[in-house]
Parts: structure tokens; C-alpha cells; sequence
């Protein structure tokens, strides 16, 4: 894969240095990924243009492997009413795009109406249309049967009014309705009781500590395989471990058998598949494998957003360290939620295992080369602007690079999934 995004000529008419991508995901009930909401963090509600909506979809659209991205999740983009008279949305496919569709400044029942042709015309072309909580309002009762998915912003609604409000949507519409800004997990309990089966929000990134918690038995074998490649052990001894797991040693022999590497014959021998990969990949897939391990009470959507941030640090760190750093920058990516996978605070989760100093610097400390990385990627899924701004500014890179990079790795983090 190339770490240099290729320019399309006809890109250089659209400001796409000017675009800064930021990305919240909506979950589903199984607190899976059901698909991204991606916005531009660059400007303000008064700056929102079609001219910035063309730029941003053309951004999305335009880096390589997007379709992967596409193909398998839903997009949520934010539009202006002028966005859907531009021509621009002719040049997609319609089949995962949803069109975040704003209220009007001014409820007027002849604008509301003015705007309801175009509004069909979209749904008629295949777009699904996403409106917050107003389209249940009387003013908008012409556009509410448009809806595919109304949001409600649990940060807008009086917490005695939100029951009320679901229960308006759910007996006046056929949309499926996502509950917004959902940051504790008593926000998600009270909606997901009261039927709703899609969220957005950040609560089940934050770790939940235990009491007494310790390392599960699954875990624990691949954290002494990670120590056993750090010290550079012999083959014997790493053999000797996959032994003993048989779930460890199937995952390694169905990885390395599969179609990505190629191989003209069925790796059966740990011995074999441990020379075949090399300690640097068995390291990194062994660190991948910790991650993505399904763990009681974890939301799957944890292991996905730590393969991302892993691999949209390596990006990022490609073009300014050596490739040694770029590798530590993958692995303080994807341990970076390694509290809330394990239950256990960071600093007892990273005593375990052997790590190199600048990883354990920029995951404990957020010091070292790699630690303004860590806030930059984490900065491309939050609302923190001042964050984002001053990390890629120290690290000289510019909102091209960074969308390039962002959107590389949530398809890698897609490819990864088979």
C-alpha cells in the first residue's frame, strides 16, 4: 500500500487542505460499528456551504481504498439544503451514503414546502435521509414520512422528556431512530430500554475498573507470547506457547493461511508459521490479537476503534520517524484502550507486558515523540478543535495528509474484520 495519497488534477478546484475530517461512530445494539458520522471539523454551523459539503464528499471519496469503507458501513454526512441542488451527489452511489438533513432557520410552512421536492427527489434516487428530533414537530410533518433515521440528541432533550419523545417517534414514524451524545452508560441503558437500537456517543470507550479484576486466562497467554517475542525468545519457546492455547495457535494458523498472504501451501507447523511471519509481524499481530479478543462486558466497537487509532498512527508517524518508531506508533494506537478492553487501570495493564520506553512514555506519561500522535489521532474523533489544530501544526502536517491518513485507516481497520 502506498503512503502517499495520489492527486486527482481535477481535485485542485475544491479546497480539501481546508477540510478537516472528524469521525464519531454509531453503534448498533450489539455496540458494533453500524457506520460513521464524518464532518468537517474545520468549520462553523455559519460556514456550512455546499461548496464545503462537495469538498468534503470529494474527500471521502477521492482516497484509495474508500470503497472498502463504503462498501461496508454506513456513511452519515451533514448537508446543506443548497448541497442537494448541487450536482456533486450525482457522482455517487447512493447505496451507504445518508444525508444528515437540517431543520430551516425559520419553520415557515412555504420554505418547509419549497424544499420537499428535492427532499423526495434524493429519496427517489436512493439516498437515505437522517433528520434530528424537529421533523416530529407539526410545522415538518410534510418531510417526516422521508425519514430513514431521525436522531435524537440526548444533550437537547430534558432527560423527563426523552421517553415521551421516542414514544412520539416511534408511533408516527417508520424511521429508525439513533440516540446522539449518549456518554454514560445510564444514558445508554435508559434508551436501549426504551427500544432504540442505534448510539452515538462515546461511552463505551470509557474503561469500566474492577475491583480484583485480573488478566483472563486468553489474554494472559497472548500477553506471555508479546514478553516472549520483546525478549526475542527462541522459536522453541514461542512454539511451546502456542501449545499450550489452542485458540491462540488456530488464530495464528487461520492468519497466516489466509488469502492476504498469498502462500502456495497450508502452513500446518507453529514452527513454520512463527519463521514465516518473523518476530516484528508475530509482535504486531499478537498486539492486534489482545485487542480485537472478544471480552465479556467490552463493546466490539472498543476493538475496532483501537485497530484504527493504531493504524492511523503508524500513517501519520510514516513520513517523519524511522520505521522502528512507526511501528511503536502502531503499538501505542491499538493499547491505547487497553483499560477499558482488560478493566483494569493502564499502568497495571502495561506492568504485564514488555513494551519499548517510548510506547510506555506515550501511553502513561503522554510524553516522548510519539505522544502528540496519540493526541492527534485521538483528536480526529472528538470535538476537541484546539487539540487537533495544535498537534498537527507541531508535527507540521497539514489537513490533506491527515484525512488521507484517517480515512486509510478505518478501511484498513474494515479489511482487517475478514
Amino acid at each position: 500500500m502506498s503512503n502517499t495519497p495520489e492527486i486527482d488534477p481535477a481535485s485542485e478546484t475544491l479546497p480539501q487542505n481546508s477540510i478537516a475530517i472528524a469521525r464519531q461512530a454509531i453503534l448498533d445494539h450489539n455496540r458494533d460499528v453500524f457506520g460513521y458520522e464524518l464532518f468537517d471539523r474545520s468549520l462553523a454551523s455559519t460556514t456550512h456551504t455546499a461548496a464545503s459539503d462537495a469538498a468534503m464528499l470529494f474527500n471521502v471519496l477521492s482516497h484509495a481504498d474508500s470503497e472498502v469503507l463504503i462498501d461496508r458501513k454506513n456513511i452519515f454526512i451533514n448537508c446543506t439544503h443548497e448541497t442537494l441542488a448541487g450536482g456533486h451527489l450525482e457522482l455517487i452511489q447512493p447505496d451507504r451514503v445518508v444525508l444528515e438533513i437540517p431543520p430551516l432557520a425559520v419553520a415557515a410552512t412555504d420554505e418547509i414546502e419549497a424544499r420537499l421536492q428535492t427532499l423526495t427527489d434524493m429519496a427517489k434516487r436512493g439516498f437515505r435521509l437522517a433528520f434530528d428530533h424537529t421533523v416530529l414537530t407539526r410545522p415538518y410533518a410534510s418531510w417526516l414520512p422521508l425519514a430513514s433515521f431521525i436522531k435524537l440528541d440526548l444533550s437537547k432533550l430534558p432527560p423527563e422528556a426523552v421517553s415521551s419523545v421516542i414514544h412520539l417517534a416511534q408511533t408516527s414514524s417508520t424511521a429508525q431512530l439513533i440516540a446522539e451524545k449518549v456518554e454514560t452508560a445510564a444514558q445508554f441503558e435508559q434508551v436501549a430500554g426504551l427500544g432504540l437500537k442505534l448510539f452515538q456517543g462515546y461511552w463505551f470507550a470509557k474503561p469500566v475498573l474492577f475491583t480484583g479484576q485480573t488478566v483472563r486466562p486468553a489474554q494472559a497467554a497472548i500477553i506471555q507470547l508479546i514478553n516472549l517475542v520483546r525478549k526475542q525468545a527462541s522459536t522453541a519457546e514461542i512454539e511451546e506457547v502456542l501449545k499450550r492455547d489452542p485458540t491462540l495457535s488456530f488464530n495464528l494458523l487461520r492468519f497466516i493461511n489466509s488469502s492476504g498472504f498469498g502462500l502456495s501451501c497450508e502452513i500446518t507447523s507453529f514452527r513454520h508459521a512463527v519463521m514465516i511471519l518473523g518476530l516484528k509481524k508475530l509482535f504486531r499481530w499478537a498486539a492486534l490479537l489482545l485487542t480485537t479478543s472478544r471480552t465479556t462486558g467490552v463493546a466490539p466497537a472498543v476493538g475496532n476503534m483501537a485497530v484504527v487509532r493504531g493504524r492511523l498512527m503508524e500513517l501519520l508517524a510514516t513520513e517523519l520517524l524511522p520505521p522502528d518508531e512507526c511501528d511503536n506508533a502502531f503499538v501505542v494506537g491499538v493499547f491505547s484502550l487497553l483499560d477499558t478492553m482488560l478493566g483494569i487501570p493502564l499502568e497495571k495493564a502495561l506492568e504485564s507486558i514488555s513494551l519499548p520506553e517510548t510506547v510506555v512514555n506515550a501511553l502513561l506519561h503522554h510524553t516522548g515523540v510519539l505522544a502528540p500522535f496519540l493526541e492527534l489521532t485521538k483528536a480526529c474523533e472528538n470535538a476537541d478543535d484546539e487539540a487537533f489544530g495544535r498537534t498537527a501544526d507541531a508535527l507540521h502536517l497539514n489537513n490533506r495528509q491527515v484525512n488521507w491518513a484517517h480515512l486509510q485507516a478505518l478501511a484498513w481497520a474494515e479489511t482487517l474484520a475478514d
